[in-house]
């Protein structure tokens, strides 16, 4: 795919983390299930490493993920691994490129000039209250919820608990949504706990994000279960649809007007793709 998939249709439903300095891991991505693999070069790879991964990325991508979109997850503005990563994807046909620790629109400067999509991680309180400037970007094509590095930025004392960051993620949805951009949840750590992922997908999709990042294959087939409609929401939509005579108006019990025939035409769309 190219770069043009980011900017049209339907955001990724599961965006799979692939080591860059794991050559097993780039061989099997391709014929795992997920909507978008993210090469990744930074947090992933040790810092020995990271001109091996740039690399085995770039063979990677070169090779050739086909129907699957592709982005590559740099090292963050500051680092002196940077420039030589924006190096090594200028010339790729891949999707988008994601830019972690961005804490103002001035992070987005250096990979602007790849003319790529980018998604930002909101990964601190600063990027928290600075989300709606990063996602009103034109560079800004998705925002990530990096909840690892927030839960240890707001000294939490258990990392695992989203209760404690509801504000937080909730206010990166809202920006996403003020700008236009897609939102993204963070990754779920315990890789061996399905039930545990199954709810936290499921909840992620309740409070509006479009899909979320994975750390584990095992991930992927749940993951695109909890973001893909139900079959009763599909039925529910067909119906409301099919009743639907303009204007507001009394369905199954409730009012409904324009706005919900449009959310549930949209549903249909995104089920039929």
């Amino acid at each position: 795919m190219t770069s043009s998939d980011c900017s049209a249709g339907y955001p990724p439903r599961s965006l799979l983390y692939v080591p860059g300095s794991n050559a097993r891991a780039l061989e099997k991505a391709g014929g795992l299930a997920a909507d978008m693999l993210i090469i990744d070069l930074e947090d992933a790879v040790p810092e020995g490493r990271k001109a091996e991964a740039r690399a085995a990325m770039r063979a990677a991508v070169t090779t050739g993920f086909p129907g699957k979109r592709v982005a590559v997850r740099i090292n963050g503005t500051g680092s002196e691994h940077q420039a030589a990563d924006i190096d090594a994807v200028a010339t790729l046909p891949i999707d988008a490129v994601v830019l972690p620790k961005v804490d103002s629109i001035a992070d987005l400067e250096p990979a602007r000039g790849l003319a790529l999509p980018l998604f930002a991680m909101i990964e601190t309180p600063v990027a928290v209250y600075a989300a709606r400037d990063i996602a009103a970007d034109p560079a800004t094509r998705g925002l990530i919820a990096g909840l690892n590095d927030l839960a240890y930025e707001l000294k939490l004392p258990d990392g695992m608990d989203r209760g404690a960051m509801s504000h937080a993620i909730q206010a990166i949805v809202l920006a996403a949504r003020a700008g236009g951009v897609w939102a993204f949840d963070g990754v779920y750590n315990a890789i061996d706990d399905g039930a545990g992922f199954a709810a936290e997908a499921a909840e992620g999709r309740r409070l509006g994000f479009d899909g979320k990042t994975l750390i584990h294959p095992s991930q992927v087939e749940p993951c695109n279960a909890a973001f893909a409609p139900s079959e009763r929401e599909i039925a529910a939509a067909e119906a409301l649809v099919a009743a639907a005579t303009g204007g507001a108006q009394r369905h199954e019990g409730r009012m409904i007007e324009d706005m919900h025939v449009a959310a549930a035409r949209a549903l249909l769309a995104r089920a039929g793709r």
